[in-house]
């Protein structure tokens, strides 16, 4: 009998899986979907919301956890996925301006925006009212993530591919058994197909489909990553990645013409140089109304458990929430009440 049965092999299901890893716990994953939202995750990490200029939650302890574990599996793996790079915002205006100066004095934020404004000009960027600096950023290569952890588990017999079906799983009092699989627990790591999981389709997980292009443009001279309508990322050999969109009403991962669209508008606005577009990509990120993560155990059945609803953030939180379901299950550790699906559930 294994430890852990886990559902899912996006940022959740492997962050869970590498955590299992860590504590030398044995465990089994099915992938369930190969094609989910975190293989066109951008992968970007910051610790400020910058449509508002508040502090991301939990932040310094997520940015900390975070190092460690992408390093660890860097060495694992034997490729590099983790860039630190610097994050600037492009400002619309003098008033934005002040606004990341009040919000610069504040104690959650100090630690995280510099209080000097980049002045220089980036050649193919229109930028009349210059940058702010967002410190400890970067980006995460989640495609290369994902594919790399698929294979090492694969290699070591702890993967497949198969679709699951929750009425062959058998719950008795300390384990459960889905076919052939005896396990102490079972971790439903599923995205945005949660709502077929009758365990747990309760919850109100939404999905909001994201969609971002890869732009070739040979003009625009760009070592950092840009925040603004959109976010650019420049990614070698005078390519960029530029997103991303924002749709509460399709739930399908197909690219669309009126998300591409809406990128090359976004784009013309900033961008004074050419580009040429190179792929189109598109996903159902998994997000909830109170945009925090569902963690937690099932309230009758002690032995199923869920880690989903990491949103456009699932590159940090998927770390320290992994830890912090395990730590519940393992060392009856409390869910911070933020997290905890009981936040839903009736009292």
């Amino acid at each position: 009998m294994i430890d852990y049965l886990i559902i899912g092999a996006g940022l959740a299901g492997v962050s869970f899986a590498e955590t299992a890893l860590l504590n030398n716990k044995s465990f089994y994953v099915i992938d369930i979907n190969i094609n989910s939202s975190s293989m066109v995750a951008a992968g970007l990490y910051n610790p400020v919301v910058l449509k508002r200029f508040t502090a991301v939650w939990e932040a310094q302890s997520q940015l900390e956890l975070l190092n460690e574990f992408y390093r660890t599996i860097e060495f694992k793996l034997q490729r590099k996925v983790m860039y630190k790079q610097s994050l600037l915002r492009r400002f619309f205006s003098i008033e934005e301006q002040n606004n990341w100066f009040l919000a610069s004095d504040k104690l959650g934020l100090a630690p995280f925006l510099s209080t000097e404004l980049r002045l220089e000009k980036f050649p193919g960027i229109d930028s009349p009212y210059d940058f702010g600096e967002v410190r400890s950023s970067g980006y995460i290569d989640v495609a290369l993530l994902l594919k790399s952890y698929r294979i090492f588990l694969k290699g070591a017999g702890l993967y497949t591919v198969d679709d699951f079906n929750h009425n062959a799983l058998v719950l008795h009092k300390n384990q459960i058994q889905y076919n052939d699989i005896k396990a102490k627990h079972i971790i439903f790591a599923e995205g945005f197909g949660m709502h077929q999981n009758p365990f747990f389709n309760d919850l109100p997980l939404d999905g909001v489909k994201g969609e971002l292009l890869i732009i070739k443009a040979p003009h625009l001279d760009l070592d950092v990553i840009v925040n603004t309508s959109i976010f650019i990322l420049p990614m070698g050999n005078q390519l960029f990645k530029v997103g991303a969109t924002y749709n509460w009403t399709d739930k399908t991962d197909t690219p669309t013409e009126e998300g591409r669209q809406e990128l090359i508008d976004r784009i013309r606005e900033v961008l004074t140089c050419d580009f040429e577009i190179i792929s189109h990509y598109a996903g159902v990120r998994p997000t909830v109304k109170d945009r925090k993560p569902l963690v937690g155990t099932h309230p009758e059945f002690r032995n199923v458990h869920i880690l989903n609803g990491l949103g456009t953030r699932g590159v940090m939180l998927g770390p320290s929430m992994a830890k912090a379901l395990y730590d519940s299950i393992e060392n009856g550790t409390s869910l911070p009440p933020e997290i905890n699906i009981n936040r839903f559930r009736i009292k």
